[in-house]
């Protein structure tokens, strides 16, 4: 009876994550291109760093829509950002002259030209204001909407990519059809300017409910910590949660698989998403719900951070013993 009930209970699991997954199909196959940014926004122009600063803390962003952005960007968005928050374009934004591997000072939108606001906008204006004030933050975003996690991985992208629908490669052809590249080319060129100390990842709709989902993302992680010569203990990855049941997320079933990183990647933090609001078409935050994940990536990565510290303590502690 036990047998048949697990048996039961797995059908159901895999058809609702089957009907969610249809949902973020549909929601991209009806919106090819979407034009949240007005492209009045200023390219936020600087100087580009000339050597190597230790106090340029540099944090990758990857995942699919959620840290794409879907929220229009509001006039509070483009206003009272602090110099010390940069971003660097993964592409060019031809209509406000951003380039590829330049950096700019972090007026949204932080992914591609079309896209929206992003957890990775209020992640680094936290960051800003809870971090002294020689500390420079750095964000750089590489996502796409309604992928699976298998784009990100190199040994599955090319065979994931052939059968994906047209609007999907359409989102690819920004990266030369291959994001992870891009994303580790990008982090190499920052690797000169300063430190990359986290990676925030926000993605599952795709794959929502996919019980090996933490497996395949420790393959892509531990892939980009040996491809940027980082250490886990010194970069830790920060995985945050789809909208919530109780906000009326249609994915949400992805949250309890979200909840097992940790026990895969020791080096991996949750980031809550309970009370901050889905959109209608609950898939993605609302632009306040987007404000307030992206504090709370903040919040965790000082957390980890700080941990990372005493760690790496103790380790000169006892070398300096012998």
């Amino acid at each position: 009876m036990k047998r048949i009930s697990f048996a039961i209970a797995l059908s159901l699991f895999a058809i609702i994550s089957f009907a969610q997954n249809n949902d973020v199909t549909s929601f991209y196959a009806k919106n090819t291109v979407l034009n949240f940014n007005d492209g009045k926004s200023i390219a936020g122009e600087m100087e580009q760093p000339k050597k190597f600063d230790p106090n340029f803390h540099i944090y990758l962003c990857f995942g699919q829509s959620n840290m794409e952005g879907n929220a229009r960007i509001e006039p509070q968005d483009r206003e009272g950002i602090n110099a010390r928050f940069k971003m660097m374009a993964a592409t060019d934004f031809p209509r406000t002259g951003r380039k590829m591997g330049q950096w700019y000072i972090a007026v949204p939108p932080l992914c591609r030209e079309n896209n929206g606001l992003t957890p990775a906008d209020y992640f680094g204006r936290t960051m800003v204001e809870k971090t002294p004030d020689n500390i420079t933050i750095g964000v750089i975003n590489v996502a796409i909407g309604g992928c699976s996690i298998d784009l990100f991985d190199q040994d599955k992208k090319d065979a994931y990519l052939v059968r994906q629908a047209d609007w999907l490669k359409n989102f690819c052809k920004s990266y030369d059809d291959d994001p992870y590249k891009r994303l580790i080319d990008c982090a190499k060129i920052a690797q000169k300017s300063g430190v990359i100390k986290g990676i925030l990842l926000h993605q599952g709709c795709t794959d929502n409910g996919q019980r090996d989902w933490p497996e395949r993302v420790k393959v892509i992680y531990e892939r980009m910590l040996k491809d940027l010569g980082l250490e886990a203990e010194q970069c830790p990855l920060l995985v945050g949660e789809l909208v919530s049941q109780q906000d009326n997320g249609t994915c949400s079933l992805h949250n309890s698989v979200i909840a097992t990183m940790p026990l895969v990647i020791p080096t991996a933090y949750v980031v809550p998403s309970l009370g901050c609001p889905g959109n209608f078409d609950k898939l993605h935050f609302t632009a306040e719900g987007y404000r307030e994940i992206g504090r709370r990536y903040a919040e965790i990565m000082l957390k980890a951070e700080k941990y990372a510290e005493a760690v790496a303590g103790s380790k000169k502690s006892k070398k300096s013993k012998k």
